[in-house]
């Protein structure tokens, strides 16, 4: 059994989330609210919201985490390539652009869009609103690519301190949300941001440098990131 959260109700240790033996690992809390003192707490302690329409707010605390070092972030040839044209083409204001903050909400809705083979979306409309209410906070930020005029591509997530939580990316035509990324990771290295939460194990991050790590390894590194000043000037930064 997991805890029911009631309002100011503290999240439990996070070594109690259940084991893989359950069937749902890293589940350690039902209930609760979406407000952003919630997530903020949520956040430093290591623990997400996951969940999808009509089930109660779900929080998450897995074991291993999913990371992504900035400093291992994989670009492949092809990548490389594309990302010079996306640089050349911002220098003279060209065909693309990439931007951050310019479209968060826009940015989210196009993450929650239904994928292939799927039913449906954990990003509900509450989550949309929560985290734009983050995000007008300064604790929520996004990447956007836009060929155009179009916006074909991004990524959003949580920053806190020097630490950034990746909750989602998009793309609408191929490599798009591989550019955002590569600009937000280039962006946060240069920042002293050493490590994104990537929260779930997929072959498609792990194939970006993406690994699992030990869920306390993780903890203790958010107990010095997330205490350390806040990035201030969020701008991109061309990753050549």
């Amino acid at each position: 059994m997991i805890p029911w959260l009631h309002a100011n109700d503290p999240f439990p240790n996070v070594a109690s989330a259940l084991s893989e033996a359950t069937g749902a690992p890293g589940l350690l809390a039902a209930g609760g609210d979406l407000s952003p003192q919630r997530l903020l707490e949520a956040y430093r302690q290591g623990i997400f919201p996951w969940y999808s329409t009509g089930q109660p707010i779900l929080w998450w605390s897995t074991d291993p985490r999913m990371v992504l070092p900035t400093d291992r972030f994989i670009i492949s040839a092809s990548l490389r390539k594309k990302l010079k044209q996306v640089q050349s083409s911002m220098a003279t204001n060209g065909r693309w652009q990439v931007r951050f903050d310019s479209a968060f909400e826009q940015v989210m809705h196009a993450c929650a869009e239904p994928r292939k083979n799927d039913i449906g979306t954990w990003i509900t409309d509450s989550i949309i609103n929560s985290y734009s209410e983050l995000h007008r906070l300064g604790f929520a930020h996004s990447t956007e690519v836009w060929l155009e005029g179009k916006l074909v591509g991004g990524a959003y997530g949580v920053a806190i301190g020097r630490m950034f939580y990746g909750e989602s990316m998009f793309a609408r035509v191929p490599d798009a949300s591989k550019i955002a990324l590569a600009w937000l990771v280039h962006f946060l290295k240069n920042q002293g941001v050493s490590m994104i939460d990537c929260q779930q194990e997929t072959a498609h991050l792990a194939s970006l440098g993406a690994a699992p790590i030990p869920r306390a390894e993780f903890i203790a590194h958010l107990a010095q990131s997330v205490n350390l000043p806040k990035i201030e000037n969020w701008h991109p930064l061309a990753p050549f």
